[in-house]
């Protein structure tokens, strides 16, 4: 099995960048209704991750300076990210894709220059190992 199988798109995937702002990327979350969102930079790289938590974290630690009326003054490269979301290159083995998703709802994918390619979301996984399940089979080995 190949990684693209499993490959939701870039440009199906909400991203934002690093020039994004705090509110921005609260309303981008809210609308698509997201807990967490891929940052990319301005050349497509795939940056890191950003969740709600830090978000939140941020206002929190900031002892009342950021609030929802001003967060359009903070940009994303200002705030640090909590989680160290893992990315996985399109070329590798589905073994290591199933590592980051047993700890990741969804894995970035990236190609061999790190670009932003897509997701692969942990639900995706499990629901293509259930049809095996539900039929009393293995799954097929690469």
């Amino acid at each position: 099995m190949n990684i693209a199988f499993f490959l939701l798109p870039k440009s199906e995937v909400a991203t934002v960048t690093l020039d994004s702002t705090l509110r921005q990327t609260l309303e981008r979350m809210e609308y698509h209704r997201y807990t967490a969102v891929p940052i990319i930079d301005r050349h497509g790289v795939y940056v890191g991750t950003i969740t709600e938590g830090d978000l939140l974290w941020y206002m929190k630690n900031s002892q009342g300076k950021v609030t929802f009326e001003n967060a359009s003054k903070y940009l994303l490269k200002d705030i640090p990210l909590r989680l160290d979301i893992k990315p996985v290159s399109i070329d590798e083995d589905m073994e290591d894709l199933i590592n980051l998703a047993k700890v990741q709802n969804f894995v970035p994918v990236v190609d061999d220059m790190n670009r932003f390619i897509g997701i692969v979301r942990r639900s995706q996984i499990i629901e293509y190992c259930e049809k095996f399940v539900s039929r009393g089979e293995a799954a097929p080995r690469q």
